[in-house]
């Protein structure tokens, strides 16, 4: 048995379907402003962690999307900021990762949803997607008060596992949240989700590079 913690932004399910709920709000903006947003994202939450004034992930999100309107000029109201921001919560899967949960599931592994993001908020998106009860528990570095790719968010990913380093692997689609894990020892899998996405060249490389999740649980039965 192995312990597993999956990242959840952009490897579960992908940030820039926000896409679909901004087109009522910014019309045919919608796509760009998603990137926007979702960069911001993870460069505030990886500001606050450097600068350890410790603001959650739904605050960086709140923070990004009020960047992103004042970058495309566009006045966000409270409502508007109250739906976007509750819709991030309704973020669908990708189409391979209830297949693939399932099979690893089905292995034996322990199940970790391991995010940045808040647990309260991380537990509502995995029942949006219909994976939740593939998971045995929710890690969220808000425990900590700091971010990925702090080496101790990874050491308390091992912890909660409940198995040694070697053991324990981080599955991203994050080449930054890879490395990290690489860096404190973990073993990780980088999930290659698109063909333009690039492996931050630093000499560290995952374990392994999979397409999707039902490639990796192929993979990982025969260890």
């Amino acid at each position: 048995m192995l312990t597993l913690g999956f990242d959840i932004y952009g490897t579960l399910v992908d940030p820039l379907e926000m896409q679909h709920y901004l087109q009522t709000v910014v019309g045919d903006k919608a796509a760009s402003f998603a990137a926007v947003w979702r960069e911001k994202q993870v460069e505030y939450a990886f500001r606050h962690g450097l600068m350890r004034q410790y603001q959650n992930f739904d605050i960086c999100t709140q923070q990004a999307l009020m960047f992103t309107g004042h970058t495309f000029g566009i006045e966000l109201s409270e409502q508007d900021q109250e739906y976007l921001l509750n819709s991030y919560r309704k973020l669908p899967a990708f189409a391979d990762v209830l297949p693939g949960l399932t099979a690893l599931k089905t292995q034996g592994h322990r199940m970790i949803a391991f995010s940045n993001g808040v647990a309260e908020s991380v537990h509502k998106l995995l029942i949006h997607a219909g994976i939740r009860d593939l998971f045995d528990e929710i890690v969220s570095v808000d425990d900590l008060q700091t971010f990925k790719p702090d080496p101790r968010v990874y050491q308390y990913l091992t912890d909660r596992g409940g198995l040694d380093s070697h053991s324990t692997w981080l599955i991203s689609s994050n080449s930054w949240d890879v490395i990290g894990a690489k860096m404190a020892g973990l073993r990780s899998a980088w999930v290659h989700r698109s063909p333009d996405r690039i492996f931050d060249p630093w000499g560290i490389s995952p374990d392994w590079e999979v397409k999707d999740l039902t490639d990796l649980a192929a993979k990982i039965i025969k260890i």
